[in-house]
């Protein structure tokens, strides 16, 4: 008998635990249950939605809005009024003739950075264009350009040099050719991307090109874009300015000119502002804050607005399930809301962020495609064929030539294109 009761009591004391682990495991997925995101696209993405269907487009488009890309060359022009620095155009992350000469016009420069042969081919023929290379390129590519363009043009031309081994190459191809080489030296203000890295390498370099009697020294550039990332931004400047100052005092002694007569060159969209605040640099470089990618969301952009989108339409739309393990769709939309609904879009694996409507997104079980991409949202979400699906480009200088000429939305139509540049790298 006490056995038995010892027995039965174990046996409550059993179902008592197991009963408490089912109820702490059910809290548990409970808990882990995610929320429903879902809902319909705002005013904004409705008027943009009807501008594209009055307009007939009906394919994926890059969009840019007219009226926030001003929003932010106003914002530009008023960060560097203060300091009077003038803006160097980044070309790469504005790929399009007619978007460069927008910004240009509104920041009054005709200064550009150019990134690769390509572009430097479409922006070479600007008679008064002042053309800095933002990257060194390989010396076969200088070469092609001096003899396509010919040696007057390659000479308007500041070349980045980042080893001495560089500067050789160049120097020998513009001796061979008869071209004057207009150098600008990258230093590596804390970045550790390349350049070079301290005064002394830097001294060297400077004396070696003035043994070439076609070159000169035109330059400095230096790129900080690691300080906003970095724990102590404040101290991370700091030291990217002291490093930078020591360069300037190398071209002030090797040379024996003023610093200020030379292209001191810094910055770019995520560390302009803080240049505008004290610098020893005399331009900065501002490319992708004029059309703000997800990748540009910082603080230091908190006066920019997303100024581009892709645009593009859904394909079919219905119930989300997953081949071949039909079974895991219920499980799958309980756990997760937003995977309840499956939205099939015109083409898709941009580098880019779903926006709108909220609470769509792409799904790791079923896989990306460039074709029709699957994106998922919950029953809030009220997509059908021939709707639009808006994302937000996570850079610029990539995705803006993946969709043909970019459409301009003037807030109520698409009141005309710019055509972008040849695909390039």
């Amino acid at each position: 008998m006490a056995e038995a009761g010892r027995t039965r009591r174990w046996t409550r004391r059993a179902a008592m635990v197991g009963g408490g682990a089912v109820v702490l495991g059910g809290a548990a997925v409970l808990a882990s249950r995610k929320g429903d995101h879902g809902g319909a696209h705002d005013r904004y993405f409705l008027a943009l939605s009807a501008a594209l269907r009055k307009a007939g487009i009906a394919h994926p488009v890059l969009v840019v809005d007219q009226q926030r890309l001003d929003r932010n060359i106003a914002a530009a022009r008023a960060t560097l009024k203060p300091a009077a620095l003038p803006l160097r155009v980044v070309v790469k992350s504005l790929p399009a003739t007619g978007l460069i000469d927008h910004v240009a016009r509104g920041l009054a420069t005709n200064r550009f950075m150019v990134f690769n042969g390509a572009m430097l081919d479409s922006m070479a023929g600007r008679a008064d264009a002042d053309l800095l290379l933002g990257k060194p390129l390989p010396a076969m590519e200088y070469a092609e350009f001096v003899d396509r363009a010919g040696a007057e043009a390659a000479g308007r031309v500041q070349w980045l040099i980042d080893t001495p081994a560089r500067l050789r190459q160049y120097a020998e191809i513009a001796a061979a050719r008869g071209a004057k080489l207009r150098a600008n030296m990258e230093i590596d203000v804390g970045l550790h991307r390349g350049g070079f890295a301290d005064g002394r390498t830097l001294a060297e370099a400077v004396e070696l090109a003035r043994t070439f009697p076609h070159v000169a020294v035109d330059g400095l550039m230096g790129y900080d874009a690691h300080v906003p990332k970095m724990s102590d931004p404040d101290a991370a400047y700091a030291a990217s300015q002291k490093l930078y100052r020591t360069a300037i005092g190398v071209l002030r002694e090797k040379l024996g000119v003023d610093p200020a007569t030379l292209t001191l060159n810094g910055a770019g969209s995520p560390t302009y502002a803080r240049h505008a605040q004290g610098t020893v640099a005399n331009e900065v470089s501002v490319g992708s804050a004029f059309v703000k990618p997800v990748d540009f969301d910082l603080a230091s952009l908190a006066r920019h607005v997303p100024a581009s989108f892709i645009a593009t339409p859904v394909i079919k739309a219905g119930r989300m399930e997953l081949p071949g393990n039909e079974w895991l769709t219920g499980p799958l939309t309980f756990m997760d809301p937003n995977a309840a609904r499956a939205f099939f879009i015109y083409g898709g694996h941009w580098l880019a962020t779903p926006v709108s409507p909220p609470g769509l997104q792409f799904s790791d079980l079923y896989g990306r495609s460039s074709n029709q991409e699957m994106l998922t949202g919950s029953t809030r979400v009220a997509l059908k064929p021939d709707d639009h699906v808006f994302f937000r480009p996570n850079q610029s200088e990539a995705v803006f030539l993946q969709f043909g000429d970019i459409a301009l939305f003037d807030g109520e139509t698409i009141s005309g294109f710019w055509p972008t540049f040849p695909v390039s790298a």
